[in-house]
């Protein structure tokens, strides 16, 4: 196959035609080949083929490429005597995955950062290990034991970083929260998770705003916290018991990690579903190599090459790059400002970024404002977006920022460790589809009479290392297995498109979670804080995507008590304002519609996708995102 990359004036986007080819020269660099050379096959198809039918062998294989470190060897690969929903993986292993995150060189670089308004600065692996060394030692010297958890709520620095890793390191279990959460948010995890302590920070600087981030821990009656502070603070006023990051910090830079079982928690991390708590997902010590094998994999990054994804500790994809890019012995690309402009892209040049990964909703708003033209993005030789539909226009718009590079979309979950649906860069390019099941994992899609179909809801087959096997709040079993059309089955919730060139488009979530800005959300979450509003009596609030593709819109339905606010305008601004300050800023209400009544079901269950569907048939300027 020669390259082909198709002119950006002449790709008709709509008829979901490649606008990238790889070339044979591109296809024989990546590491799908290499497997491939290793394994004998000679198509992509026998090799996806292959790794699901002999799943065992593929994590052998790629545990063996990777170089997973072990304190104690495994016996057998997998134990499916308590059946697929209860893998039991790395039979008779002892590790601790953060051995296999200091595989590089010394001196290579592990992570270049810049604060905003700073310069470019560079860790190296041996740089970071030991500062990891110090962040456990500090663990032990301050009496934490093995298993303890312990809560980030940070954004996403090079202390960050040292931080996540040192508390596994010393074999306790990282609680994941997103610095964006209001205080009772924060709460709610802290007290789910059983936290003993938490690292934070005295406030976050965004687009010159200095964002409290301590007070909010303090008011979230949070355990005991190690507090940085960023170099422009004076001295933090904490409260007692609380100590500084100087303080905290251990001398000794050298630090032997704790062994332990492939089951053992690594990460507690949180996904809502359909009820109003957050999902308590745990992942394992064998989590990461889910997410270390979908970057080696799909996102083909080699060792040395640079990674950038926007993002946080408090979702997936925080503790997902980290692993994806050190444990494949790569360099991590941290901007501490906003993404959301030029400076960002000037990081990104500037850094040499050779991966990006995002969420849409950043491409749109990088096409709205035209913030990054005229960047030299030449370094970038693949894109990835995750988190939230795209839509083929904006990725167009993306490809064509760094002379037309590919994009891997990417769909998976926090109980996924990774993905299950992804692109590849051996397989043509078509903008807002998937082209493949990950590598390991297989998938059907099912219509409303559990027949295979087209288009319908996704269910991942079973097992693969990453699926997770329990919830800390949950009934594991009833969320993901019950009532599945057949054993190996698990319900994911993904409503996913076969097209005719046997590409796939997702369609978002098929019951109440939301998926905003990235971030999944439940109705139920958003509707138990707007229901508290004065003059509100009930509401209901859905998600849309535009029919062409994007991000999904929040949309709120509510019942106004007589003598509560009729205009509708100052209403959505009092209950934006409320959503804010007691949920997450970033969720922001797309329209409003004050109705009598909500329809219900017999059994008096709010029927969201009725209104879903008369949105769609009523108000096509909200469905096609054109209302301001």
């Amino acid at each position: 196959m020669t390259t082909h990359k198709i002119p950006l004036s002449d790709c008709d986007i709509q008829a979901s035609h490649p606008v990238w080819f790889p070339s044979d020269k591109e296809i024989e660099a990546t590491n799908i080949a290499a497997l491939m050379h290793e394994l004998k096959v000679v198509s992509y198809p026998e090799l996806h083929a292959w790794s699901v039918q002999h799943r065992a062998e593929f994590w052998k294989v790629m545990i063996q490429r990777l170089g997973i470190r072990f304190i104690e060897p495994y016996a057998e690969i997998v134990d499916l005597s308590q059946g697929v929903e209860s893998p039991k993986w790395l039979v008779g292993a002892r590790l601790n995955i953060v051995e296999s995150c200091f595989s590089a060189p010394e001196d290579d670089p592990a992570i270049v950062f810049q604060p905003e308004g700073g310069t470019l600065s560079r860790l190296t692996y041996g740089e970071l290990n030991a500062l990891t060394n110090r962040v456990a030692n500090g663990l032990v010297d301050a009496g934490f034991h093995p298993g303890d958890a312990i809560a980030i709520d940070m954004p996403m620095t090079a202390e960050s970083v040292a931080i996540y890793l040192g508390i596994i390191k010393a074999g306790c279990v990282v609680v994941s929260i997103a610095d964006s959460f209001a205080a009772n948010e924060i709460a709610t995890r802290l007290c789910l998770s059983a936290a003993k302590a938490i690292f934070t920070q005295d406030y976050i600087l965004r687009n010159g705003k200095h964002l409290p981030l301590y007070s909010k821990v303090v008011a979230a009656d949070a355990p005991k916290a190690i507090v940085l502070a960023n170099n422009s603070s004076p001295s933090i006023d904490l409260r007692p018991g609380d100590v500084t990051w100087d303080d905290f910090l251990s001398p000794k830079e050298q630090f032997d990690a704790v062994p332990a079982h492939p089951a053992a928690y690594t990460n507690i991390l949180f996904s809502s579903g359909t009820t109003g708590d957050p999902k308590a997902i745990p992942w394992n010590q064998t989590t990461p190599i889910k997410c270390a094998v979908d970057g080696h994999l799909h996102h083909d990054i080699h060792p040395r090459e640079v990674v950038a994804w926007p993002s946080n500790l408090g979702w997936m994809m925080g503790p997902w790059l980290i692993y994806a890019s050190l444990v494949n012995r790569a360099t991590i690309a941290l901007y501490y400002g906003t993404p959301t402009e030029r400076r960002f892209g000037e990081f990104v040049q500037d850094a040499g970024v050779n991966m990006l990964g995002l969420v849409p909703s950043l491409v749109s708003i990088w096409k709205t404002t035209n913030c990054m033209q005229g960047l030299d993005w030449s370094n970038i030789k693949a894109f990835s977006s995750t988190g939230e539909c795209s839509n083929p226009q904006d990725m167009f718009f993306l490809m064509s920022l760094a002379g037309c590079k590919p994009i891997i979309e990417y769909c998976g979950g926090t109980e996924i460790g990774g993905g299950y649906i992804t692109g590849t860069l051996v397989q043509p390019c078509v903008p807002s589809t998937f082209t493949t099941p990950a590598l390991g994992i297989d998938f059907v899609i099912l219509d409303e009479d559990d027949h295979p179909a087209d288009m319908g809801e996704l269910f991942i087959i079973s097992p693969s290392i990453g699926l997770s096997t329990e919830l800390l709040n949950g009934d594991h079993h009833q969320v993901y297995f019950a009532d599945t059309p057949q054993v190996p089955l698990r319900r994911h919730g993904d409503e996913i498109e076969r097209l005719p060139n046997g590409y796939y488009r997702a369609h978002g979530r098929v019951d109440d979670t939301m998926n905003l800005g990235g971030i999944k959300v439940s109705s139920i979450q958003i509707e138990e804080i707007l229901n508290t509003e004065p003059g509100i009596l009930e509401t209901a609030a859905i998600a849309v995507s535009p029919p062409e593709g994007g991000p999904s819109q929040l949309i709120v339905y509510a019942v106004v008590a007589p003598d509560g606010q009729k205009n509708k305008e100052a209403l959505k601004a009092s209950l934006q304002v409320a959503i804010a300050q007691r949920l997450n800023p970033l969720f922001k209400i797309r329209d409003l519609t004050i109705v009598e009544a909500l329809p219900r079901t017999a059994s008096n269950k709010v029927m969201r996708r009725l209104l879903r569907d008369r949105c769609y048939a009523l108000s096509p300027a909200i469905a096609t995102g054109l209302i301001p």
